[in-house]
């Protein structure tokens, strides 16, 4: 009597990134698997300077190294074109609700951070204490700012459609700018306040509005233009100048 046994093997870690090298620098492409991907596709994202690899669901490992190695020039042009990264110190300029102002450091001087004019006639985002502390001030600021603005337009869009909302969470997101839970909970990334401030109420007004519509339906979008006229004009700033305002901090 003959018997067939079929081997059994456990599979193997779930690989979740993987390093290559080209032209003298290595880079870390991190795998995502999806199930409705047909075929390998590479991105390199701004927000958080890295670099995916999106790989259907069954596709093997080495197809897909050997196809991110032979993009190894293309990744390392799209990484070099990436913005430098602004950091909160002195001398730094930032935007603040589309404005540029200058992180200047007052040494010996009370207080946070306040907005002054400048001798040049810039304005000035002044941070008192010591100056090691100057990042960590300008980042709660802006963090205060934005809470101030979006907890207002929110409000404001709510009272419209006589409907609240049911809690607001600022976030540092790198995918996306905003979104609304079924539960009604609002989420918004805190770097809106760096953007001209229709960007930040067009924002809020297409939160508030998934309130309404969980979609993004022809009556989503009749909603989010009646309640923020400037919607067209937010949404092409965005495309234009979104990914910038991850370059800051």
């Amino acid at each position: 009597m003959l018997s067939l046994f079929r081997r059994i093997t456990a599979p193997a870690a779930e690989v979740s990134s993987f390093d290559i090298s080209h032209g003298g620098e290595t880079y870390v492409v991190a795998i995502r698997r999806s199930a409705s991907a047909r075929r390998l596709t590479l991105r390199v994202r701004a927000a958080s300077r890295d670099v995916v690899l999106t790989m259907p669901a069954r596709s093997p490992l080495k197809a897909a190294r050997d196809f991110t190695e032979r993009h190894g020039a293309w990744i390392g042009v799209r990484l070099r074109r990436l913005p430098q990264q602004i950091a909160f110190v002195p001398g730094a300029v930032i935007p603040l609700r589309g404005v540029e102002h200058v992180v200047t450091h007052r040494a010996g001087t009370r207080g946070t951070v306040t907005i002054e004019a400048l001798d040049d006639g810039r304005l000035g985002l002044c941070v008192a204490g010591g100056e090691a502390h100057v990042p960590r001030r300008v980042t709660d600021y802006l963090m205060a700012q934005a809470r101030r603005d979006i907890e207002a337009a929110v409000a404001f869009h709510t009272a419209a459609i006589r409907q609240p909302a049911r809690s607001i969470t600022l976030r540092d997101t790198s995918s996306r700018w905003g979104s609304c839970s079924s539960q009604g909970s609002l989420n918004f990334s805190w770097r809106l306040v760096l953007a001209p401030a229709y960007v930040l109420d067009y924002l809020c007004a297409h939160e508030v509005a998934h309130l309404v519509h969980m979609n993004h339906s022809a009556r989503f979008w009749k909603l989010t233009r009646s309640l923020c006229p400037a919607t067209d004009r937010a949404e092409a700033w965005l495309k234009a100048h979104g990914s910038g305002l991850h370059k800051y901090g």
